[in-house]
């Protein structure tokens, strides 16, 4: 069993930052893939970023260029990186771990951006 936890969310005003963390615990394998889902009101989780544990990374388009997403395998830990905030990026984020015995999902943090 694997347990989640997320820090760092808030409310920043636009064009501001955040940096938000993510520390797993448990059984948790070498090879995995660790990222950040959101989701707004009334609206459906979406795909933030991803990272494997060999390095590769994925964005959304909607944050490419203002999102950065970094692990620290050693720490089983998840960082994202956020610059250049919007009143859209505003909801719910959810980190997540993704391993072959199924995926595990954090409890969520806040995020948001004032306009």
């Amino acid at each position: 069993q694997v347990q989640l936890v997320e820090s760092g969310g808030g409310l920043v005003q636009a064009g501001g930052s955040l940096r938000l963390s993510c520390t797993a615990s448990g059984t948790i394998f070498g090879r995995s893939v660790m990222g950040w889902y959101r989701q707004a009101p009334g609206r459906q989780r979406e795909l933030v970023a991803t990272a494997t544990s060999g390095g590769m990374t994925n964005y959304a388009d909607s944050v490419k260029g203002r999102f950065t997403i970094s692990r620290d395998n050693a720490k089983n830990t998840v960082y994202l990186q956020m610059n250049s905030l919007k009143p859209e990026d505003t909801a719910v984020y959810y980190c997540y771990i993704n391993q072959y015995t199924g995926v595990s999902w954090g409890q969520g943090t806040q995020v948001t951006v004032s306009s």
